[in-house]
C-alpha cells in the first residue's frame, strides 16, 4: 500500500491516456486547479453515480477554474464504452499498471462490505496551479461527493 499524500506535497507526475488513447500529463495542466479522482470501476453502480456527478457539476467546477480527471485500472475500450454511455465531459485516464495509482495512495487495503480486499481506495486528489496538493481526500462516498467536495472547496 501506498503512502497517502498530504496537503502541500507535490502531485506526482504522471502522464496516462484517456478513453480516447489521447496522452494527458499533470504537467500539461500547470496553471490551472485540477481534481483527479480515482475509481474503483467503470460502468458500476457506484461509479456511475460519481462520473455522473462530476458530469453535472461540471460546469461550476469549470468556471471556478477546475479541470477535472478520472483515472480507473480500466483499459481503454471499457472508458470509451463508459464516457459515451454517460456522456461525459471530463477525460478517463487508463492506469492499469497502478502506477498512479500508487503514487497516489490510492490503492491498498480497503473494507469491502466488511471484508478487507485489496483494491482502488475511491480517492480525490484536488492539485493547485502550481502542482501542490491541496486537498487529499480519501475513502470518499460514490453518492454525494462532489457536493460535500464543492463545499469544501468553497464553491456553494
Amino acid at each position: 500500500m501506498s503512502d497517502r499524500l498530504a496537503a502541500g506535497d507535490t502531485a506526482p507526475a504522471f502522464t496516462l491516456p484517456d478513453q480516447d488513447g489521447t496522452e494527458h500529463a499533470l504537467a500539461d495542466l500547470r496553471g490551472r486547479k485540477v481534481i483527479v479522482y480515482f475509481y474503483p470501476a467503470a460502468s458500476t453502480p457506484g461509479c456511475t453515480t460519481e462520473a455522473c456527478d462530476f458530469r453535472d457539476n461540471m460546469s461550476s467546477l469549470q468556471a471556478a477554474g477546475y479541470a477535472v480527471l478520472g483515472v480507473s485500472k480500466d483499459e481503454l475500450p471499457a472508458l470509451q464504452r463508459f464516457h459515451a454511455e454517460q456522456a461525459l465531459s471530463f477525460p478517463l485516464l487508463s492506469d492499469p499498471d497502478l502506477a498512479v495509482h500508487r503514487a497516489y495512495g490510492a490503492w491498498g487495503e480497503k473494507n469491502n462490505y466488511g471484508k478487507i480486499v485489496t483494491g482502488t481506495i475511491r480517492s480525490t486528489i484536488v492539485v493547485d496551479e502550481q502542482g501542490r496538493v491541496q486537498l487529499p481526500l480519501y475513502n470518499v462516498k460514490a453518492t454525494g461527493h462532489v457536493a460535500s467536495l464543492r463545499k469544501k472547496l468553497g464553491l456553494v
